[in-house]
């Protein structure tokens, strides 16, 4: 079925040496690689620019031993109602899709793919810009508006990192102030990087954009501008998004082969993906489906006349805030929080982050 929707690899690489990535994953080039034991499945829309980002990563070391990856090549259309049903195949078969596009707007397939699914999501998305206007007619650039104004939407939560005020208007902060959504923008996501981590712990789909990188770090890309995240920002990301037993599907998108010089946002965006199969082989498979074997810290919150309990994993040290309200089944898997110890310490001064207080408030 999946060569339906994929072409096979064709020749893309150098004399690779036995550790390298290229001769170490599952390729798609004669034959579909057996995907019965397959954990990440790499996808390429676009296949000039997949194959790019590609040449970039097979050149890189491959030490996740035992952990089976396969490359299936590109998609054989680049429309959105095409490739939805691709990824929720590799999602029914709990195969974790890693999409490499060169338009920020194919995170919709992603979306898409995982509502059919019939689940509540939590949606992240790295960029520099909020794709989202309530006033604009213009489709491409503000894709979200097919997720958030749709009556049939299935978003639970909505969190951007990353994004700078100067691209972004005014009552567009408004809106996702009203609708408990999180954003952090690009000065304290560069100066508290590791308070990331708990906003990514909690989303199902991650999309990132390219643009969300500095000009200077990523030239191939849709939006240069000057400013925005590093490289090895870019990838602490990416490593925090592997490692994340929730997440189900990353996608790395804008990526444009004809506008990068010496290989060099290929490079970036390989590098991206290593660091994320780097997170992933090393997840702690402590998503708290129960609070077994997790430890239990309880604070009087005066300001809300409430008790909130805190969950600690014996296993990774993370940690995680229940939500202090009987929730119906379908929110079951939302009910606990991703948090971090500074969380937990503030809640002990009687404070909490806006992050949390949106959290509670969604439940409300």
């Amino acid at each position: 079925m999946f060569q339906n929707w994929l072409q096979p690899l064709g020749d893309i690489e150098e004399p690779l040496e036995s550790f390298q990535f290229g001769r170490q994953v599952q390729r798609y080039a004669g034959e579909l690689p057996n995907l019965r034991e397959t954990r990440v499945a790499i996808i390429g829309i676009g296949e000039q620019d997949a194959n790019a980002i590609r040449r970039e990563l097979y050149r890189m070391s491959f030490p996740f031993r035992g952990l089976e990856v396969a490359d299936l090549g590109n998609v054989r259309n680049t429309e959105i109602s095409f490739i939805i049903p691709l990824i929720r195949e590799l999602l029914d078969g709990q195969v974790f899709p890693l999409i490499l596009g060169n338009s920020a707007r194919q995170a919709l397939a992603q979306y898409k793919a995982f509502q059919s699914l019939q689940q509540l999501i939590s949606l992240a998305i790295v960029d520099e810009r909020i794709p989202y206007s309530a006033d604009s007619k213009n489709k491409e650039q503000y894709f979200l508006r097919e997720v958030l104004d749709s009556k049939h939407s299935r978003l639970f939560h909505l969190s951007f990192i990353g994004c700078q005020a100067h691209f972004v208007a005014p009552e567009t902060f408004e809106y996702l102030d009203k609708r408990y959504f999180d954003y952090v923008r690009l000065g304290k996501a560069r100066a508290e990087p590791a308070e990331l981590e708990p906003l990514i712990r909690d989303c199902d789909l991650l999309s990132f954009n390219l643009s969300a990188l500095k000009q200077s770090e990523a030239p191939g890309q849709e939006n240069p501008t000057p400013s925005g995240f590093t490289s090895e920002e870019a990838c602490q990301v990416a490593r925090y998004a592997g490692m994340s037993d929730k997440l189900k599907a990353l996608g790395i998108y804008g990526f444009r082969q004809e506008l990068d010089h010496h290989r060099q946002t290929a490079n970036a965006a390989a590098q991206m993906a290593w660091y994320f199969l780097d997170g992933f082989y090393h997840r702690k498979g402590d998503f708290p489906a129960s609070t077994e074997g997790m430890a239990e810290y309880i604070v009087d919150f005066k300001k809300l006349d409430y008790q909130l309990t805190f969950w600690r994993s014996d296993r990774s040290g993370r940690w995680w805030m229940q939500v202090p309200v009987k929730t119906r089944s379908k929110y079951q898997r939302h009910r606990l929080v991703p948090c971090s110890y500074n969380d937990y310490m503030l809640a002990c001064k009687d404070e909490l982050p806006d992050r949390l207080l949106n959290a509670l408030r969604r439940f409300g």
